[in-house]
């Protein structure tokens, strides 16, 4: 027994399994990442680096050249950039095929840079190095701007280094953050002239601010294990670091032969100022501070900013007054109008081949079966595209909008096919879709071939483009190959369910003025087709 039969006579199994692909499409749905495009760039790891103080040769040689030293043996590493700034700072960029998994290059660059990390300079590794999985187009960009001048651009800095970027960095779906800002460290302006009157080297001051600088942990007072008749507990503070500049400026540097002492105040001046004064954002002339949002490797951008916009709703009940978020830049509109575009296309596309099928097949049941046929081959699309790990985004909603013209196709000829053997031999439905099946099967698999010949190869295409066309093409095949199927089961079991026996042939009114001028363009083609039969050599040359 073929597989169209067992269904013909299950149409109940049949339709389960329908529900059962439309039940797991539905829910694919709602976890595929949305995104205007498939992710084009390979994946990327970045480390970066800040040297306080040194030149960008220092940072080449001491910090970019150890780490690219220790770079090698990467599995799928394609190429290496770095780049070193006046300011200290450095980021190294490394680059991997195409599909490298960027958690696992993650972790190799990370065992790489242990190795390299006893030859950096104290100053680097006491910053900290950072390994990110780079994105590097912004997906929001978060701006902070004070409406009434209460707040400078340094204090705006410092309150979202302080209390805003840290929760934002933390939403599901962000994968760095870059704060066009930074929070308020404490400046120490230094004399080299009166440095030099006293004797004093630059390490002499650092070591001094380093030393006095200090928590101590002083013990606990009464604590286990305690004497007898002791009622006291209590942890003992000790010397804690300073906070205020009036602290730092009576740093002790040094003891004169005469006694006196010189402090911090006798050869500089120290005040309370941003961290880096390398940048300064502004926002329609008023001083801000901005900080953008990339997102990461897979994630859904739509319930990304979402979250983003949800966490930044609630810290805005603890703003200070006149304190305010803007969004100088948004890619989610364009992500959702594109996708918003190309649904109502799918829709009106759905909706034209219903049109033509009830024109052409003039039977509303016959019309029904090939329609239901849609939404079952598309929703199980999804779930196909769910499982491959690929993204609704424009090139994979393109591809349905092309298959629905093409996944009725299959449906279309069964239930033909199945009317033709009704009227002609003039059996039952139930046993006029188990001749059919039996005729056409081959038929419809070697359609989804030849089909699948076509779009197929546009896979198998190398760099950017096969990344482009890849989506484009497996959601068509993986759509041709559902509705084969859903033609071998489903389809003849609602042609054996839901047609009618008897000629659905219109012969007045204006299906029967439609069928009689489609039946004169027919014999004017089959006419045409003839004459160029008759007249080869001619037939050629006028298609040359």
């Amino acid at each position: 027994m073929s597989l169209s039969r067992f269904f013909i006579d299950r149409p109940i199994f049949a339709w389960v399994i329908s529900l059962i692909i439309m039940l797991v499409g539905g829910l694919s749905i709602f976890k595929l990442p949305i995104a205007q495009y498939p992710s084009i760039a390979p994946p990327q790891i970045a480390i970066t680096v800040t040297y306080p103080g040194a030149s960008a040769d220092t940072v080449n040689d001491t910090v970019v050249r150890p780490i690219l030293q220790q770079m090698f043996g990467l599995d799928h590493l394609e190429y290496i950039s770095s780049q070193s700034y006046a300011s200290g700072q450095m980021e190294i960029d490394l680059t991997f095929a195409q599909g490298t998994d960027p958690d696992i290059a993650q972790v190799q660059v990370q065992n790489k840079l242990q190795l390299a990390q006893p030859k950096l300079p104290q100053e680097v590794t006491a910053q900290g190095l950072s390994i990110t999985k780079a994105v590097k187009n912004f997906m929001l960009v978060v701006g902070f701007i004070s409406t009434d001048g209460s707040m400078t651009g340094d204090d705006i800095a410092d309150y979202v280094a302080s209390n805003i970027s840290d929760p934002l960095s933390r939403v599901t779906g962000v994968g760095d953050h870059t704060l066009f800002g930074s929070e308020y460290a404490m400046r120490i302006w230094l004399n080299p002239d009166k440095m030099f009157n006293y004797g004093l080297t630059m390490s002499d001051v650092v070591s001094a601010i380093q030393t006095q600088n200090i928590q101590v942990s002083s013990g606990e007072l009464g604590g286990l294990p305690a004497k007898k008749n002791v009622h006291l507990d209590a942890t003992i503070i000790g010397p804690t670091r300073l906070t205020k500049a009036e602290e730092f400026a009576k740093i002790l540097l040094k003891v004169q032969p005469d006694g006196s002492q010189v402090v911090i105040s006798d050869i500089g001046s120290v005040e309370l100022g941003p961290q880096t004064y390398n940048i300064a954002s502004y926002y329609n002339n008023k001083p801000a501070t901005a900080m953008a949002l990339k997102l990461a490797p897979g994630a859904n951008q739509l319930s990304t900013e979402a979250a983003v916009r949800a966490q930044i709703h609630e810290l805005e009940k603890f703003y200070p007054p006149g304190l305010k978020t803007v969004y100088p830049l948004d890619t989610e509109p364009f992500i959702t109008l594109s996708i918003e575009d190309v649904v109502v296309t799918l829709l009106e596309a759905i909706a034209l081949v219903f049109l033509v099928m009830l024109v052409f097949l003039q039977n509303f049941r016959a019309t029904l079966i090939p329609t239901i046929a849609v939404p079952v081959v598309l929703l199980g699309t999804f779930g196909l595209l769910n499982i491959m790990g690929y993204s609704i985004n424009t090139l994979t909603m393109l591809a349905m909008v092309l298959a629905v013209g093409l996944l009725v196709d299959d449906a279309i000829v069964v239930v033909e096919n199945v009317e033709r053997i009704m009227t002609t031999q003039k059996l039952s439905p139930a046993e006029a879709a188990r001749v059919s099946m039996d005729e056409i099967s081959g038929a419809l698999v070697g359609i989804v071939l030849v089909l699948t010949a076509v779009f197929l190869p546009m896979a198998a295409f190398a760099g950017s483009v096969g990344v482009i066309y890849r989506q484009f093409s497996i959601t068509i095949v993986a759509a041709m190959w559902l509705s084969v199927l859903v033609a071998m089961v489903l389809t003849p079991a609602l042609c054996a369910t839901m047609l009618k026996p008897g000629s659905h042939e219109k012969t007045t009114g204006l299906p029967g003025w439609f069928n009689r001028n489609f039946e004169r363009m027919t014999q004017s083609y089959l006419r045409g087709v003839r004459f160029m039969i008759r007249r080869e050599l001619l037939s050629l040359l006028a298609f040359a």
